[in-house]
């Protein structure tokens, strides 16, 4: 087995795969950003979910919103729901994991907020169930999935945006989600702080 030839695929997988995206997938960031920053600019906040890998991308956005992506500004209102290990633990305990987001985005959520749903598969059951909160909130819904986008590109409403990464292979979804959360908070910046 030649290791240095297994790191290499790994690279020009991910690589072909951020250029199969890119087109595609560009033009629904840069809405995605506009309703970020249009939410963002009504007081309104973006409350982001996921599992696993998912909830350590939801953690990182949260953390580029509220500190600093690449340039200096005041924080940003995001918050991951996977973050709080007694509410977590309490829902999943008391009620059933499934709920461990939806009851935290029925308690916190609002008309003029966001919910950033991530999930590779597409049907994380506790994500959908987020969506669904998120709807009966009158939140706006930005996706991002992997594979064929799963039950969440079934229930999305219209003006939901979904962002799917046609892959079959987690990790590979995985390096595109954290572009496009880059590229999210990018946008972001550019939009409230001026481009360069």
């Amino acid at each position: 087995m030649d290791l240095i030839e297994r790191v290499s695929e790994h690279f020009r997988e991910s690589i072909a795969l951020k250029q199969q995206v890119m087109d595609e997938l560009s033009p629904a960031v840069a809405l995605a950003a506009e309703r970020m920053v249009s939410s963002l600019m009504s007081e309104g906040k973006i409350l982001a979910c996921g599992n696993g890998g998912s909830a350590a991308d939801a953690q990182h956005f949260a953390a580029e919103m509220i500190g600093r992506f690449e340039k200096e500004r005041p924080g940003l209102a995001a918050m991951s729901l996977a973050t709080d290990s007694s509410i977590l633990t309490a829902i999943g305990n008391d009620y059933d994991f499934d709920m461990i987001f939806s009851k935290q985005v029925r308690a916190l959520g609002h008309q003029n907020d966001l919910l950033l749903a991530i999930s590779t598969s597409g049907n994380s059951a506790n994500v959908i169930e987020a969506i669904y909160a998120a709807h009966e909130r009158g939140m706006g819904v930005i996706a991002l999935t992997g594979k064929d986008g799963g039950q969440i590109s079934e229930i999305l409403s219209p003006e939901d945006i979904h962002l799917n990464v046609p892959s079959l292979r987690t990790a590979r979804i995985q390096e595109v989600h954290i572009l496009l959360i880059h590229a999210l908070c990018d946008a972001i910046d550019c939009m409230l702080l001026g481009g360069e």
